[in-house]
């Protein structure tokens, strides 16, 4: 994974960068999208609703050195979707977790798993966090795919913004584990 001093960086597919308001028409055709938004706890956004996001997600960068990034595919120039680090409450408790959503037209193609795990690799490797989770609808097959793909395993039921939901752990510590070199 290449990294640059604007806080980006890219895999074989993706330039991860932080969300901008030129993304703005990209990311709000995307959350407007009801099958994309499925299982969002906000549901189908607006622009408007996209704006705050875009500006939630600016805060967060601000605040706690991380949010959602903007996915741009590398060869195409195209907004992909987005992928990152995000604060949760969960029973009460703040977390670290993981989100991503992708425009459907780039679905089935292994880059939300290949942005999460660049993603990972930079919460762990880079931003030197102890843990992140991942909440998950039990209903979002593809998204527990991903997950799992990316290490996350056991989980537990929580209940998040009155839904059942998984809620995956993993420590940096199974992460180097789990990406140790063999020999």
């Amino acid at each position: 994974m290449k990294r640059s001093r604007d806080h980006s960086f890219e895999t074989e597919r993706l330039t991860i960068r932080r969300l901008s308001r030129q993304d703005l028409p990209d990311l709000a055709a995307m959350l407007s999208d009801p099958a994309v938004m499925r299982f969002s706890i906000r549901g189908v956004c607006d622009r408007r609703a996209t704006r705050r996001f875009l500006d939630w997600s600016r805060d967060c960068h601000a605040i706690r050195g991380f949010g959602p990034m903007a996915l741009i595919g590398r060869e195409s120039g195209e907004f992909v979707g987005f992928c990152g680090l995000v604060p949760e409450e969960v029973a009460g408790v703040e977390e670290v977790g993981i989100g991503y959503r992708l425009a459907r037209r780039f679905w089935h193609r292994g880059l939300a798993t290949e942005a999460a795990r660049a993603v990972m690799a930079h919460a762990f490797d880079v931003q030197r966090l102890e843990e992140v989770v991942s909440v998950i609808e039990p209903a979002h097959r593809a998204s527990i795919r991903v997950a799992e793909k990316i290490g996350f395993q056991a989980f537990v039921t929580r209940r998040f913004h009155g839904r059942d939901v998984r809620l995956y752990r993993l420590s940096r510590e199974q992460w180097r584990e789990m990406n140790a070199p063999v020999g």
